[in-house]
Formats: C-alpha cells, sequence, structure tokens
C-alpha cells in the first residue's frame, strides 16, 4: 500500500510540444505581398533591351551600303518589333520557369510567378499581349513592303520566344538555348532589318549578324552561370550545367571577344569600325568579372556590362557602315 501511495504522489513528467522543435520555432512564412508598378517593370528585364537594339542598328547601317537613303520609319518599326518580342520573351520566362518552380530560390533579382507576387495566369496574359503586339507589328512591316513570306519567319519567332522555357519540352532546358538566341537575337533580327529596309543582304549584314549573335549568347551564359547552381536542382539542363563552370567561362571570353576581330576585319573596308575598339573596354571589364567573381551575384554586373558593350558596339559599326 506505502509503494502505491508512494507512486500516486510522484507528479507527473511534463510534456513536450510534439514535433521538430526547430520547425516550432521557425516563424509562419510571410504571404508574398502583391506585384507594384516597379515589380512589373523588373519582370520586363529591361536591362535585357540592348540586346533587341543591336542587331536593328547593325542591319540598318547595312542597309545603307545598298541605298543611300535612310528607312528610318521601316528601322524604327523594327526597333518596336524587337523589343515586343523581347519584353514577351521575359514574361513567358518569369511564367514558364515559375510554374515549374524553377525559380522558387533565386540568386538575381526576383520573380513576378515563381515569387508569388501575380497570379501565373495575369503573367501568361501580359507575355502573350505583348507577343500579339509584336505580330501587330510585323503584319503592318509586311504589308508596307509586300515580303509576305515573312509572315512566316515572324511566326517561327514567337514560337521560338515561347517554347525557349515553355511547353513540356522547353530547349533552354536541354542546353540549346544560345543556339536559337543565336539564330533569332544576331541572325534572323540583324538580316530581317537589313531585307525589310532595301530586300538584299549585303556581307556586311552577316558579318555584323554573326558579331550581334554572339553578343547576344554571351549575355545569356553570364545569365546561365550565375544560376548554375539553382538550375542544376531544378533539372533545367542549360549548357553552363552540363559543361561545367570553366568551360563556361571560356565560351563566354570567345564570345564576348570575337566579335571585335569581326570588326577588325571589316575596318580594313570600313575604317571607322576601329572606333568598335572603345567598346571592347567594357567586354573586357565584363570578362574579369566573369573569370573572378565569388558570389554569384557579381554576375548580374557582367551580364548588365556585356549587354550595353552589345549596343555599344552595334551603334559604332552602323557609324562605320554610315559614314
Amino acid at each position: 500500500m506505502a509503494a502505491q501511495s508512494r507512486k500516486r504522489s510522484r507528479p507527473a513528467p511534463k510534456r513536450r510540444p510534439g514535433g521538430n522543435p526547430q520547425k516550432a520555432q521557425r516563424p509562419a512564412p510571410r504571404a508574398a505581398t502583391p506585384a507594384t508598378a516597379r515589380d512589373w517593370i523588373a519582370a520586363a528585364r529591361l536591362r535585357t533591351l540592348p540586346l533587341a537594339v543591336t542587331p536593328v542598328l547593325i542591319g540598318t547601317g547595312a542597309a545603307t551600303l545598298v541605298d543611300d537613303r535612310f528607312h528610318g520609319v521601316i528601322a524604327l518599326a523594327c526597333l518596336a518589333l524587337a523589343f515586343a518580342l523581347q519584353i514577351g520573351v521575359n514574361y513567358a520566362n518569369d511564367y514558364s520557369d515559375g510554374i515549374r518552380g524553377t525559380d522558387d530560390v533565386r540568386v538575381g533579382p526576383g520573380r513576378l510567378t515563381g515569387g508569388k507576387k501575380a497570379r501565373p495566369r495575369t503573367v501568361l496574359i501580359v507575355a502573350l499581349a505583348f507577343f500579339a503586339l509584336a505580330a501587330v507589328i510585323g503584319l503592318a512591316l509586311v504589308i508596307r513592303t509586300g515580303q509576305w513570306w515573312l509572315i512566316a519567319v515572324g511566326a517561327a519567332c514567337i514560337v521560338a520566344a515561347w517554347f525557349y522555357t515553355g511547353g513540356k519540352r522547353p530547349y533552354g532546358y536541354n542546353a540549346l538555348g544560345e543556339v536559337f538566341v543565336f539564330v533569332f537575337f544576331g541572325l534572323v533580327a540583324t538580316l530581317g532589318t537589313t531585307w525589310l529596309q532595301v530586300q538584299s543582304l549585303p556581307q556586311e549584314a552577316w558579318f555584323g549578324a554573326v558579331a550581334a549573335g554572339l553578343l547576344a549568347c554571351a549575355v545569356l551564359l553570364a545569365n546561365n552561370l550565375r544560376d548554375i547552381d539553382q538550375d542544376r536542382l531544378a533539372g533545367k539542363r542549360t549548357l553552363s550545367v552540363l559543361i561545367g563552370r570553366r568551360a563556361t567561362q571560356v565560351l563566354f571570353t570567345l564570345f564576348v571577344l570575337a566579335p571585335f576581330g569581326i570588326a577588325v576585319f571589316l575596318a580594313l573596308v570600313y575604317p571607322v569600325a576601329w572606333l568598335t575598339l572603345i567598346a571592347l573596354l567594357g567586354a573586357l571589364a565584363a570578362t574579369l568579372i566573369v573569370w573572378t567573381y565569388r558570389a554569384p551575384r557579381e554576375l548580374v554586373t557582367a551580364l548588365q556590362v556585356t549587354s550595353f558593350t552589345s549596343v555599344a558596339y552595334g551603334a559604332l559599326l552602323f557609324w562605320a557602315f554610315v559614314a
């Protein structure tokens, strides 16, 4: 009986809260704040727009070699078309990467879809609106010039823009991003600008198109090098993920410097093209960042410097052609 009395009088042990103690101490996640106008502008990735300017400058300059007249209206329409496509593909990437979960953890600027700042459907509608605007501008150019076969080229541009990260098998997830960027942001954009103005493609346009494409690919490489760890975890097989950091650094260097070799060759006929070496300063600065960066965020600067190097190169080559 005494043993039973002592057993009853023993105080009951204190109960501990159930579950993982670390999880219990973790603060509840805050709800994402709705996107502001600044967020929408940031999602347009305006820092990439110089890549849309470069091929139009080079293509227009090459057109003046065939026809002394300056086709200003067509050139401006080509620029508006390039802007609409560029912004459209940026919003489309925001939507597609966001719904796939690729942007759940980002190194670079935040995203609308991945950051839960805007409904995916809204981001998709905005992307499609810019694609529609590009289609309207393209159709107007076709009517103005009578080059009806370019409708197929324009449709291919929009399809390529969507399937970069959209669809079931996006080519941007299978190490083909640089190939399509070279073709559409280099060859198609530059040669299309020249053809729409003079219905001819001088060899200078081809040289310039290759240079513009290589610089656009360099920007994409800097972006993918920044996101290499995140993309590897998300299953996004970019070229950088496949070949690794060191090979990406080497390839970036080749892409960003090769256009200046083209400019030197053109300078043998167009002496003003020597001035494009001024833009080489930006290319060297971007290359230095790519080879010496310590944190992935530093590559955002390399990306921006490469973009502005591209437009400076295009402007100086345009001057060389029209001088």
